[in-house]
């Protein structure tokens, strides 16, 4: 078949002029729409903020533990399969008092009076204390076993103490290591919450309003020192430490982010325009998390300092730049259509970079990672918005700008700063890539040194008095967060058979031989108190029966409705799921995963899959696999980060080679902040894994505004790279530095936090852009010296697909505006 003679015509370069001219036009329209609708646009605002801050209504503080992994995670279906046979296991609080002194007449019966007004609270469900402590005792005429209290009323004089402390210390090993420590004599009551209360506002409540000073009072009337922990507590004053440091958050970015901007620019006109818009973003920003319901959480909570840490870089390019304009040619108007046209397609594209970051997190399909990343991102593409529309008008208002508000565009120190990056480049070039590999070398050493941690309370503020106590229940009774094994026996009543019981005792024997756990508690226990009872007593007896005595030990059992009750806490209704409960020291995820493998070991020899199944659940071991999974996950968050402002460097430039180099820069200051956590000891965690993620996010903005002026200045100079890159240094490299001091700055007033995350977290990040910026300035533009040959001509530079800074001037429209 022959050729067809007839050539379509190609449209591709009309598309790309049309295009070009669309896009051109299109900052233009939007310049021409701002300026010529100031008032609306500005009520328009007002609205939109009254709007958001109706929402902040819904606003509500989270009640639960962070939960890192999606809801059909199968650790996350194993626990609540656990919840809903034993319901909500973390609704225990433990007072503890290690003191000679509560042996005493006075002290002791205050002691019990305590445990005694806690009762009435509606919040609580039960109280256990010395008072409450019953014996189990043989009744053999009617072949039941009874509870009878150790002490009937109030303690009466010391001997009567003295013999209560030999019995519960030296008789009892069932109460052992729960409601006190035979060795160390410290003594503890447990008050257990309603678990229907326990995620709720009423938990915390009773515990800000109620607990805390009923004890405070108990303390100051016994000068005891009562220790408080327990999960519903800790996670009560956790939260409140957040919900605290809110507000310090954005008063200190505020103020850190507004002196830094005053000393740049001198002016407390520009100062206050931009704490304006920022604190309009605050306000955007909590009517986000009010119009998605969204709990504010340890992540969230710290968005809104970020908004303010990553606006007032919008607020100086566009500042900048409009002073920059007045002082070139005096014409108010023009300049502010020159701020619009010019910066504003290089601030959207430096936002969308930055949002991407964030909007990132969104894939670990974890809820608390996903909020933080939609409410973040949405965040800042708000306060874009706010910055292009608001700025624009309220200048447009103002005077123009006197000599003495432009001064500072003369400092001779940026300027010197700005001429030693210059000659490090052009003569020093050697150097700095001798630097680079050498820090790349010792980064990636410091990599190997990283380790990962899932600890639950690693993060809590050290300096709080509740922190003291966690260690303080380490110390005496080996951890506060439980641990749980449910025994599936697959059959009605199978956990009452003596084969399930002693199989459920050697595997608390494997429990009890890990130092990090302890001594747990289940049926086993109680069927040894059981056996002890039937012998009167007898400590010696605290042992699980023999086939000969398990029958009428049971038949005792089952005719006694105390032991029921006692039984309801360690086995479900029909007696075919048991419970077996621990609490764990805080370890590391590497130390909780080797106990895991030995405990599974254990279980898989004891316990045949055809018979039984047996799982391994809790919220600190639900915490411990959240890290690891959010690991895995943020590693391809970041990684999808990467990708996605390579595309959007793709579509800037097109040209595979400026990609490379464009991502270079910004990705070796992610390996040295690695390195430094690995030689620091900084362990990978929740807090510390964000860090990668957003600073990349932020610190590529800094390379699309110099590529961008880069490209300008080709053009202008006629693809002479060498001059091209000295004239955008010179350009770009004052607001570079202007907006890598407030971001370092800004992100520093994390370190102010109690929570050693987000301290980490505040400090990283700082560091990160640092050498970002150091990195953007030295090592990008001295790349593109010396590849100079690989990217001198059109071909490899093509005309990008979006002019991030128009290469034509902009009429002047002063006349088309009202």
């Amino acid at each position: 078949m022959g050729s067809f003679p007839y050539r379509f015509p190609t449209f591709a370069p009309h598309f790309k002029i049309m295009f070009k001219l669309l896009t051109k036009g299109f900052w233009e329209a939007v310049a021409r729409l701002i300026l010529r609708n100031r008032i609306a646009i500005l009520v328009s605002i007002a609205l939109v903020t009254l709007f958001f801050a109706y929402q902040w209504k819904n606003m509500r503080f989270t009640y639960t533990e962070a939960n890192l992994l999606p809801d059909d995670n199968p650790i996350n279906i194993t626990y609540n399969e656990f919840l809903k046979i034993f319901g909500e296991e973390g609704n225990l609080i433990v007072l503890g008092v290690k003191d000679p002194t509560l042996l005493t007449v006075e002290k002791l019966n205050a002691w019990n009076q305590l445990a005694q007004d806690f009762k009435a609270y509606p919040e609580v469900d039960a109280v256990l204390s010395i008072k409450e402590l019953q014996k189990l005792v043989k009744n053999t005429d009617k072949e039941t076993f009874e509870l009878e209290p150790f002490i009937k009323d109030s303690v009466q004089s010391q001997e009567q103490i003295n013999l209560l402390a030999r019995e519960l210390f030296e008789q009892y090993p069932f109460y052992d290591n729960f409601l006190f420590n035979s060795t160390t004599k410290t003594i503890r009551t447990a008050i257990y919450l309603k678990k229907e209360i326990v995620n709720t506002a009423d938990r915390k409540d009773f515990v800000l309003n109620d607990l805390i000073p009923r004890i405070e009072a108990f303390e100051k009337a016994t000068d005891l020192d009562v220790r408080v922990s327990g999960m519903p507590y800790i996670r009560t004053l956790n939260a409140q430490i957040i919900v605290d440091e809110i507000p310090w958050f954005i008063a200190a970015a505020l103020f850190t982010t507004s002196l830094i901007f005053f000393f740049f620019f001198r002016s407390f006109r520009a100062t206050f325009i931009s704490l304006i818009v920022v604190c309009f973003g605050v306000m955007w920003t909590f009517g986000i998390l009010g119009l998605f319901n969204y709990e504010i959480t340890v992540l969230t909570a710290l968005i809104p300092p970020l908004i303010i840490v990553i606006g007032i870089p919008n607020c100086i390019f566009l500042i900048n730049k409009y002073q920059h304009e007045v002082k070139s040619h005096g014409n108010k108007i023009k300049s502010l259509q020159r701020v619009i046209t010019k910066i504003g397609n290089a601030t959207l594209m430096t936002n969308l970079t930055t949002a991407s970051g964030f909007a990132t997190f969104i894939i670990t399909e974890s809820t608390l990672l996903k909020e933080f990343g939609i409410v973040a991102s949405l965040s800042i593409v708000g306060i874009f918005l706010l910055c292009l529309l608001s700025i624009p008008i309220i200048y447009s208002f103002m005077p123009i700008p006197k000599d003495r508000h432009l001064e500072h565009l003369n400092k001779r120190w940026i300027g010197g700063f700005v001429g030693w990056i210059e000659r490090m480049v052009r003569d020093h070039r050697v150097a700095i890539y001798f630097t680079t590999v050498a820090l790349l070398v010792i980064s990636i050493i410091g990599i190997y040194k990283i380790k990962i941690s899932g600890s639950l309370i690693e993060d809590m503020p050290k300096k709080a008095a509740f922190f003291d106590d966690i260690r303080f229940f380490e110390s005496e009774f080996n951890g506060i967060m439980p641990l749980e094994f449910m025994v599936d026996t697959k059959r009605k009543k199978g956990v009452m058979r003596l084969a399930t019981l002693k199989k459920m005792d050697q595997l608390e024997q494997a429990i009890e031989e890990t130092h990090e756990l302890s001594r747990p508690i289940s049926v086993v226990s109680l069927v040894k108190y059981s056996k002890q009872a039937y012998y009167n007593g007898n400590p010696e007896y605290y042992q699980l029966p023999t086939s000969q005595e398990n029958s009428f030990i049971l038949s005792y059992a089952r005719n006694s409705g105390s032991s029921a009750n006692l039984l309801q806490s360690f086995v479900d209704s029909t007696g075919r799921y048991a419970r077996i409960t621990t609490f764990m020291k805080d370890i590391g995820t590497g130390r909780m995963q080797r106990i895991e493998e030995n405990l599974q070991k254990e279980i898989d020899d004891l316990f045949p899959s055809e018979n039984y199944d047996v799982i391994m659940t809790g919220k600190a071991l639900v915490f411990q696999k959240g890290t690891n999974y959010l690991v895995n996950n943020l590693v391809a968050s970041l990684a999808l980060a990467i990708f996605l402002i390579a595309l959007f460097m793709a579509y800037m430039f097109r040209s595979f080679r400026m990609i490379l180099i464009s991502l270079l820069p910004n990705i070796l200051p992610l390996v040295i902040t690695a390195g430094l956590m690995g030689f620091l000891g900084v362990p990978i965690k929740p807090s510390t894994i964000l860090v990668f993620s957003i600073a990349f996010g932020i610190s590529v903005d800094d390379t699309i505004h110099f590529l961008a002026k880069y490209r300008q200045e080709l053009i202008a100079n006629h693809w002479k790279i060498r001059k091209s890159v000295y004239a955008a240094l010179r350009e770009t490299g004052v607001s570079m530095f202007y907006t890598s001091v407030v971001l370092f700055f800004g992100f520093s007033v994390f370190t102010i936090s109690s929570f050693g995350g987000t301290v980490a977290l505040g400090a990283l990040v700082s560091v990160t852009l640092l050498f970002a910026m150091f990195s953007n300035l030295l090592l990008l533009p001295s790349l593109l010296l010396s590849l100079e040959r690989s990217i001198a001509n059109k071909e490899v530079l093509k005309e990008p697909s979006i002019n991030i800074i128009p290469e034509e001037e902009i009429e002047d429209e002063n006349s088309k505006i009202q």
